[in-house]
C-alpha cells in the first residue's frame, strides 16, 4: 500500500527522485487559467506554410500531397557542416558545435486534423514514416542520435497548429537520453537484465498504473511520473529502436496510439496539449549491440485539473526536484475511466 502522505519516488531511468504531495490538488486555486484553444476549423488554411500547395518560408511550395509529408526544417536548429571540436581556454568555459540535421514530419494534408481524429490507416501511415526517417538518419556515420518529438497545442509551444512534428538528428547522444543509456546499462550489467522489461513486468503484474494495452504495446502512467496525466508507451517485447519495428508492431502502436490519445482528448473534452517523443537506442552502433536499451516513448501533458488550468514546474521543481499534485494511480484511473 502506497503512503497517501507525502513521499518521494525512485526514477530509475534517471537515478532521480520526484515528490508526490497528493493533498496539494485540494489547494483553492486564484492562479492563472489557460485559453482552451478551439480547433481551428479549416481543413486548409492559405495562410499555413505546411498546407499542400502552399509557398514556405524559404520560398519553396509544398506538393500536393495527400498522405504524410517530410521535408528538411526551413529553420534547422543544426547544420550539417561543422566542426564540433570542443574549444575553450579553461575546463570550466568549454564550446563545441553541434552538428546535425533537421526534419518535419507533416502528419496529414488536413490543416485541423489531430493524430486522435485521424483514420487507424492514417495513424499507421504516420508510425511507418516515423520509422523509415529514423533509420534514414541513424545510418549518416555522423549522426549519433535520432529524436522524433511533437509538440501538440499552444501552450506547449507549437508555433502552427497543422498535425505535425520533427525529427532531429544530432553527433552527440543528448542529455537526457544519454542519462537513460547510462542507467540502462549499469542495470543490465549489475543483473544481465533490460531495466525497463523488468520493470514492465512488475507493472503488469500489479495492473494499477496500466492505462492501456495489446499485443505489443502497453501504455501506463510511470510509477515516477512528474506530469499529471504523464504517460509511458512501452513494447512489451525486447526492441531497441524505432528502426527494428517489423509491420504488424508498427499497425499495433498505430492502434493503441489513436486508442490513448482519445482518452487524452476525452479526459477535459478538449485537444489535449502535449509533448511527446521516443526514446530508443544510440546510433553510434547497430541498436541490436545495445541490448541494455529499451524503445519507449514519453507524453507530457500539461493539464492540472481542468482544460484551463495547467501544472507549472516553477519554485521547488526547478531548485529542488519535481513534485506532483496527483497520484499516478489516481490519474491511470481517471484514463482508464473515460
Amino acid at each position: 500500500m502506497l503512503p497517501s502522505h507525502s513521499h518521494s519516488r525512485f526514477n530509475p531511468l534517471t537515478g532521480g527522485w520526484i515528490l508526490n504531495s497528493p493533498h496539494r490538488l485540494n489547494r483553492p486555486w486564484l492562479g492563472s487559467e489557460e485559453t482552451a484553444s478551439p480547433q481551428d476549423g479549416q481543413p486548409y488554411d492559405p495562410g499555413c506554410y505546411l498546407c499542400p500547395g502552399n509557398v514556405r518560408a524559404n520560398g519553396e511550395v509544398n506538393p500536393a500531397y495527400s498522405s504524410v509529408f517530410v521535408f528538411d526544417n526551413d529553420f534547422p536548429a543544426l547544420q550539417e557542416t561543422t566542426d564540433d571540436t570542443a574549444r575553450g581556454d579553461h575546463p570550466l568555459f568549454q564550446v563545441r558545435s553541434e552538428p546535425g540535421r533537421c526534419k518535419v514530419i507533416c502528419f496529414s494534408p488536413q490543416h485541423d486534423l489531430t493524430l486522435a481524429q485521424m483514420t487507424p490507416d492514417q495513424v499507421r501511415a504516420v508510425v511507418a514514416v516515423w520509422v523509415a526517417t529514423q533509420s534514414e538518419l541513424a545510418q549518416d556515420p555522423g549522426i549519433g542520435y535520432v529524436q522524433v518529438f511533437e509538440n501538440k497545442g499552444e501552450i506547449m509551444g507549437c508555433s502552427n497548429p497543422h498535425p505535425h512534428c520533427q525529427v532531429w538528428a544530432t553527433r552527440h547522444v543528448p542529455a537526457e537520453p544519454d542519462t537513460e543509456n547510462a542507467q540502462q546499462a549499469t542495470y543490465f550489467k549489475r543483473t544481465q537484465s533490460v531495466l525497463l522489461l523488468d520493470y514492465l513486468a512488475r507493472e503488469l503484474a500489479d495492473g494499477e498504473r496500466i492505462v492501456d494495452l495489446n499485443e505489443d504495446w502497453v501504455l501506463l502512467v510511470p510509477f515516477w511520473a512528474t506530469w499529471p496525466f504523464e504517460t509511458l508507451l512501452l513494447p512489451r517485447h525486447p526492441v531497441q529502436s524505432l528502426s527494428q519495428l517489423q509491420p504488424d508492431q508498427q499497425a499495433s502502436l498505430a492502434d493503441i496510439t489513436l486508442s490513448f490519445l482519445g482518452r487524452y482528448d476525452r479526459l477535459f473534452n478538449v485537444s489535449m496539449p502535449y509533448s511527446m517523443g521516443w526514446h530508443g537506442a544510440p546510433c553510434l552502433k547497430p541498436a541490436h549491440q545495445q541490448p541494455h536499451w529499451h524503445l519507449h516513448a514519453h507524453y507530457y501533458p500539461p493539464l492540472l485539473r481542468s482544460a484551463t488550468v495547467r501544472k507549472f514546474l516553477v519554485g521547488y521543481e526547478m531548485l529542488a526536484q519535481p513534485q506532483r499534485d496527483i497520484s499516478p494511480e489516481q490519474a491511470a484511473q481517471r484514463l482508464r475511466d473515460v
